[in-house]
Protein backbone atom coordinates (compact mmCIF):
# COMPACT_ATOMS: atom_id res chain seq x y z
CA UNK A 1 0.00 0.00 0.00
CA UNK A 2 1.21 3.56 -0.64
CA UNK A 3 0.86 6.47 1.77
CA UNK A 4 -2.54 7.40 0.37
CA UNK A 5 -4.06 4.00 0.95
CA UNK A 6 -4.07 2.90 -2.71
CA UNK A 7 -2.19 -0.14 -3.97
CA UNK A 8 0.80 0.61 -6.17
CA UNK A 9 0.55 -1.51 -9.31
CA UNK A 10 3.29 -4.14 -9.42
CA UNK A 11 6.05 -3.66 -11.98
CA UNK A 12 6.45 -6.11 -14.83
CA UNK A 13 4.07 -8.99 -15.37
CA UNK A 14 1.07 -9.32 -13.07
CA UNK A 15 -2.27 -11.08 -12.97
CA UNK A 16 -4.49 -8.01 -12.86
CA UNK A 17 -7.16 -7.66 -15.51
CA UNK A 18 -7.26 -4.60 -17.73
CA UNK A 19 -10.38 -3.46 -15.87
CA UNK A 20 -8.56 -3.71 -12.53
CA UNK A 21 -5.61 -1.73 -13.84
CA UNK A 22 -7.86 1.01 -15.22
CA UNK A 23 -9.86 1.20 -11.98
CA UNK A 24 -6.66 1.47 -9.92
CA UNK A 25 -5.29 4.21 -12.16
CA UNK A 26 -8.51 6.18 -11.91
CA UNK A 27 -8.64 5.89 -8.12
CA UNK A 28 -5.05 7.08 -7.86
CA UNK A 29 -5.71 10.04 -10.15
CA UNK A 30 -8.76 11.07 -8.13
CA UNK A 31 -6.82 10.88 -4.88
CA UNK A 32 -3.90 12.66 -6.55
CA UNK A 33 -5.98 15.65 -7.56
CA UNK A 34 -7.57 15.81 -4.10
CA UNK A 35 -4.19 15.97 -2.37
CA UNK A 36 -2.61 18.31 -4.90
CA UNK A 37 -5.47 20.81 -4.70
CA UNK A 38 -5.56 20.65 -0.90
CA UNK A 39 -1.83 21.40 -0.78
CA UNK A 40 -1.45 24.04 -3.51
CA UNK A 41 -4.94 25.34 -4.30
CA UNK A 42 -6.86 24.56 -7.46
CA UNK A 43 -5.51 27.48 -9.49
CA UNK A 44 -1.88 26.51 -8.91
CA UNK A 45 -2.24 22.78 -9.54
CA UNK A 46 -1.12 21.36 -12.87
CA UNK A 47 -1.65 17.99 -14.50
CA UNK A 48 2.00 17.29 -13.64
CA UNK A 49 1.18 17.71 -9.94
CA UNK A 50 -1.62 15.19 -10.22
CA UNK A 51 0.29 12.51 -12.11
CA UNK A 52 3.25 12.85 -9.73
CA UNK A 53 1.04 12.01 -6.78
CA UNK A 54 -0.89 9.34 -8.66
CA UNK A 55 2.32 7.75 -9.97
CA UNK A 56 1.02 7.35 -13.48
CA UNK A 57 2.14 8.69 -16.84
CA UNK A 58 0.80 11.78 -18.57
CA UNK A 59 -0.53 9.49 -21.29
CA UNK A 60 -2.47 7.54 -18.68
CA UNK A 61 -3.95 10.74 -17.28
CA UNK A 62 -5.33 11.74 -20.67
CA UNK A 63 -6.75 8.26 -21.20
CA UNK A 64 -9.00 8.98 -18.22
CA UNK A 65 -9.61 12.73 -18.30
CA UNK A 66 -9.57 15.54 -20.84
CA UNK A 67 -8.03 18.07 -18.45
CA UNK A 68 -7.42 19.03 -14.82
CA UNK A 69 -10.95 20.29 -14.32
CA UNK A 70 -12.51 17.04 -15.57
CA UNK A 71 -10.36 15.09 -13.12
CA UNK A 72 -11.21 17.45 -10.27
CA UNK A 73 -14.95 17.30 -10.92
CA UNK A 74 -14.85 13.51 -11.08
CA UNK A 75 -13.08 13.49 -7.72
CA UNK A 76 -15.67 15.91 -6.36
CA UNK A 77 -18.52 13.68 -7.51
CA UNK A 78 -16.87 10.68 -5.88
CA UNK A 79 -16.33 12.51 -2.58
CA UNK A 80 -19.86 13.90 -2.57
CA UNK A 81 -21.32 10.46 -3.14
CA UNK A 82 -19.26 8.99 -0.33
CA UNK A 83 -20.31 11.79 2.02
CA UNK A 84 -23.97 11.31 1.19
CA UNK A 85 -23.56 7.63 2.03
CA UNK A 86 -21.79 8.45 5.30
CA UNK A 87 -24.56 10.82 6.37
CA UNK A 88 -27.40 8.49 5.37
CA UNK A 89 -25.82 5.51 7.11
CA UNK A 90 -25.11 7.55 10.24
CA UNK A 91 -28.74 8.70 10.40
CA UNK A 92 -30.02 5.16 10.06
CA UNK A 93 -33.69 4.29 10.07
CA UNK A 94 -34.40 3.81 13.78
CA UNK A 95 -35.29 6.43 16.35
CA UNK A 96 -37.03 9.78 16.42
CA UNK A 97 -36.41 12.34 13.70
CA UNK A 98 -34.15 14.55 15.79
CA UNK A 99 -32.15 11.57 17.02
CA UNK A 100 -31.49 10.56 13.43
CA UNK A 101 -30.60 14.13 12.48
CA UNK A 102 -28.19 14.28 15.42
CA UNK A 103 -26.47 11.11 14.23
CA UNK A 104 -26.31 12.46 10.68
CA UNK A 105 -24.66 15.70 11.84
CA UNK A 106 -22.19 13.79 14.01
CA UNK A 107 -21.26 11.48 11.14
CA UNK A 108 -20.81 14.38 8.74
CA UNK A 109 -18.55 16.32 11.11
CA UNK A 110 -16.47 13.26 12.02
CA UNK A 111 -15.92 12.37 8.36
CA UNK A 112 -14.72 15.88 7.49
CA UNK A 113 -12.46 16.08 10.54
CA UNK A 114 -10.86 12.76 9.60
CA UNK A 115 -9.99 13.86 6.04
CA UNK A 116 -8.87 17.51 6.03
CA UNK A 117 -7.49 17.33 2.48
CA UNK A 118 -10.80 16.23 1.04
CA UNK A 119 -12.72 18.66 3.25
CA UNK A 120 -10.66 21.64 2.10
CA UNK A 121 -10.72 20.59 -1.53
CA UNK A 122 -14.45 20.17 -1.77
CA UNK A 123 -15.78 22.84 0.56
CA UNK A 124 -13.37 25.64 -0.36
CA UNK A 125 -11.42 24.93 -3.55
CA UNK A 126 -14.51 23.84 -5.50
CA UNK A 127 -15.37 27.50 -6.04
CA UNK A 128 -12.04 28.13 -7.77
CA UNK A 129 -12.75 25.53 -10.45
CA UNK A 130 -15.09 27.68 -12.54
CA UNK A 131 -18.84 28.05 -13.10
CA UNK A 132 -19.44 24.37 -13.86
CA UNK A 133 -17.89 23.43 -10.53
CA UNK A 134 -20.01 25.98 -8.66
CA UNK A 135 -23.15 24.53 -10.24
CA UNK A 136 -22.04 21.06 -9.20
CA UNK A 137 -21.51 22.29 -5.63
CA UNK A 138 -25.02 23.76 -5.48
CA UNK A 139 -26.47 20.51 -6.83
CA UNK A 140 -24.73 18.54 -4.11
CA UNK A 141 -25.96 20.95 -1.43
CA UNK A 142 -29.48 20.58 -2.81
CA UNK A 143 -29.17 16.81 -2.41
CA UNK A 144 -28.11 17.28 1.22
CA UNK A 145 -31.08 19.59 1.79
CA UNK A 146 -33.43 16.93 0.44
CA UNK A 147 -31.85 14.28 2.67
CA UNK A 148 -32.09 16.44 5.80
CA UNK A 149 -35.60 17.62 4.94
CA UNK A 150 -36.70 14.02 4.66
CA UNK A 151 -35.31 13.35 8.13
CA UNK A 152 -36.76 16.40 9.87
CA UNK A 153 -40.24 16.23 8.35
CA UNK A 154 -40.81 13.03 10.29
CA UNK A 155 -41.05 15.33 13.32
CA UNK A 156 -44.50 16.93 13.35
CA UNK A 157 -43.09 20.10 14.86
CA UNK A 158 -40.79 20.63 11.88
CA UNK A 159 -43.59 19.95 9.45
CA UNK A 160 -45.65 22.58 11.31
CA UNK A 161 -43.14 25.37 10.62
CA UNK A 162 -44.51 28.09 8.29
CA UNK A 163 -42.08 26.99 5.55
CA UNK A 164 -40.24 23.80 6.56
CA UNK A 165 -38.42 23.52 3.22
CA UNK A 166 -36.98 27.02 3.63
CA UNK A 167 -36.03 26.27 7.23
CA UNK A 168 -34.13 23.18 6.09
CA UNK A 169 -32.27 25.14 3.41
CA UNK A 170 -31.28 27.76 5.97
CA UNK A 171 -30.15 25.07 8.42
CA UNK A 172 -28.04 23.18 5.87
CA UNK A 173 -26.60 26.43 4.51
CA UNK A 174 -25.68 27.53 8.01
CA UNK A 175 -23.96 24.23 8.74
CA UNK A 176 -22.00 24.50 5.49
CA UNK A 177 -20.91 28.03 6.39
CA UNK A 178 -19.79 27.05 9.90
CA UNK A 179 -17.88 24.04 8.62
CA UNK A 180 -16.21 25.98 5.80
CA UNK A 181 -15.02 28.66 8.22
CA UNK A 182 -13.40 26.06 10.47
CA UNK A 183 -11.67 24.38 7.53
CA UNK A 184 -10.45 27.70 6.12
CA UNK A 185 -8.91 28.47 9.50
CA UNK A 186 -7.20 25.07 9.65
CA UNK A 187 -9.37 24.02 12.58
CA UNK A 188 -10.72 20.77 11.12
CA UNK A 189 -10.07 18.84 14.35
CA UNK A 190 -12.61 21.04 16.13
CA UNK A 191 -15.42 20.26 13.67
CA UNK A 192 -17.14 17.65 15.91
CA UNK A 193 -17.59 20.37 18.54
CA UNK A 194 -20.07 22.09 16.21
CA UNK A 195 -22.55 19.30 16.82
CA UNK A 196 -23.91 20.72 20.08
CA UNK A 197 -24.64 24.28 18.85
CA UNK A 198 -26.12 22.94 15.61
CA UNK A 199 -28.51 20.72 17.52
CA UNK A 200 -29.35 23.54 19.92
CA UNK A 201 -30.29 25.76 16.98
CA UNK A 202 -32.44 23.02 15.45
CA UNK A 203 -34.23 22.65 18.80
CA UNK A 204 -34.93 26.38 18.83
CA UNK A 205 -36.57 26.12 15.44
CA UNK A 206 -38.72 23.24 16.64
CA UNK A 207 -39.77 25.12 19.74
CA UNK A 208 -40.84 28.06 17.55
CA UNK A 209 -43.43 25.77 15.94
CA UNK A 210 -45.21 25.05 19.21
Amino acid sequence: MDSLGYDVLPRGRHHLTREQVVASQRERLLQGVIDAVAEKGYARVSVADVIKRARVSRETFYEHFTDKQACFLAAYDMAAGLMMTVVAEAAGTDGAAMERFDRAVAGYLRALAADPARARTFLLEIYAAGPDAAVRRFEVQRAFVELVDGLLRDDGRWAALPDPAFATRMLVGGIASLVSAKIAAGEHTSLPALRAPIMAHADLLLNAAR
